[in-house]
């Protein structure tokens, strides 16, 4: 499936919302934990439904993740939501020790991810929750790119034992996979087939990719899409396949380029098949102040900035 950022757009907490209390109304053991996030997250309807199975701690985020892994320890499966950017700052001790170290049931959702935030400002920004996480041993890090992915991802969570980070943005994408996907962790999505240079991005950039792969097919070029959810197991076959085949990978990310998919890919790519490469995100520097398309639009992750970007690499390497 071929969408553009013209089509219609979803959110995908609302996705999260309703596949999660779906879950809760079949198994018992699903509570969610919060911290002043109720709105943010969308789980009013959750709280509404199941009263009893809602925790607010309030805004105390190490406190937050440490409950949810006592509930965890309990035989809960506990989904802990929170802004993205304080869950993972804030909580990092907890997240490592509590969590991954323990290696407890836990699902942490990081929500409005990436720069979704960004009239808030630098401090609100989470462009460092991939390099975060995926570093730490036991945690499963996911980045759904439509509704359907996102639903997927959190039934997927629900069922899978050990610790995950599912990062979710509140910015409105379109639906990019079939309605006959299947998630599979770790494996990533072959979303348009290509000989000529692979695109691979997650979450919010992978419409982007694909309408950057129309722009270069109108020049011949004939560009690979890969939609890799999946951080952390990632699809090493696929990058390989992908390098070997097409000989150029442009990564983009809605992340610093630094620690990121971009990194986790490239660490693929130079032990297996080292191939050309542009790693495209924000570039090592705190993102300003402005609304999340204009900060996009400043650091080239627009249909038009992975088009150059691939461009570029294709004719000067």
């Amino acid at each position: 499936m071929n969408a553009t950022l013209d089509a219609k757009l979803f959110d995908c907490r609302d996705a999260f919302a309703e596949t999660l209390e779906r879950l809760a109304e079949k198994d018992e053991r699903i509570v969610v934990v919060v911290n002043d996030s109720v709105g943010s997250s969308k789980v009013g309807g959750f709280k509404k439904k199941f009263p009893d199975r809602l925790i607010n701690v309030g805004i105390a985020e190490q406190n937050m993740v440490g409950v949810a892994a006592g509930l965890a320890n309990a035989g809960f499966i506990p989904f802990v939501c929170a802004a993205a950017c304080f869950l993972t700052a804030r909580a990092l001790e907890q997240i490592k020790a509590d969590v991954a170290y323990s290696n407890t049931n836990v699902k942490l959702v990081g929500i409005s991810s990436g720069m979704a935030y960004g009239a808030l400002g630098p401090t609100h920004h989470s462009i460092e929750d991939f390099a975060w996480t995926r570093v730490i041993a036991n945690m499963t890090v996911i980045a759904p790119a439509d509704p359907n992915e996102t639903s997927q991802t959190i039934e997927t969570a629900a069922k899978t034992p050990g610790p995950m980070f599912l990062r979710l943005s509140r910015m409105g994408v379109p639906e990019v996979h079939a309605s006959d996907y299947q998630f599979k962790i770790g494996k990533a999505a072959t979303l348009r087939e290509g000989k000529d240079i692979s695109l691979i991005a997650n979450g919010v950039m992978v419409t982007r990719a694909l309408e950057a792969a129309s722009l270069l097919a109108k020049e011949g070029i004939e560009a690979r899409v890969l939609n890799m959810a999946t951080v952390r197991p990632l699809d090493k076959e696929a990058i390989i396949k992908a390098a070997r085949e097409t000989g150029a990978i442009v990564t983009a990310e809605e992340h610093s380029t630094h620690g990121g998919l971009g990194s986790a890919v490239a660490e693929v790519v130079v032990e297996n098949a080292p191939v050309k490469m542009r790693i495209l995100g924000v570039p090592g520097v705190f993102a300003p102040t402005g609304e999340a398309p204009f900060l996009l639009e400043h650091f080239g992750l627009t249909p038009q900035g992975i088009y150059e970007a691939a461009k570029h690499l294709k004719s000067h390497g």
